[in-house]
């Protein structure tokens, strides 16, 4: 089974979710309008079905945290969230 990843970021803004397609200008993002609480794994589920998407099989959400300036680690934390996903017929879409 192929499958593509799915971030969510958030880098003190509004929370996006985007699906990474790599030689693609414009990839498949959702935005909530607010800035918390985090969005809710049904909502993300939601979200990636709006796009036309489904996490993977056995995939699961996994978080890490960078710096909006990778060389100065007292800038702004960016969260990123990240998942497998495949196209809602099972395949990569």
């Amino acid at each position: 089974m192929r499958t593509l990843t799915a971030q969510m970021s958030n880098n003190g803004g509004a929370w996006r979710l985007y699906v990474v397609l790599y030689g693609v200008p414009d990839w498949p993002t959702v935005r909530w309008a607010r800035t918390g609480p985090v969005p809710t794994v049904a909502e993300r589920r939601r979200a990636l079905a709006a796009l036309g998407y489904e996490v993977a099989p056995g995939a699961v959400w996994s978080w890490t945290e960078d710096h909006r300036d990778p060389d100065d680690d007292s800038t702004p934390v960016v969260l990123i969230a990240a998942v497998r996903v495949r196209g809602r017929n099972g395949d990569a879409a």
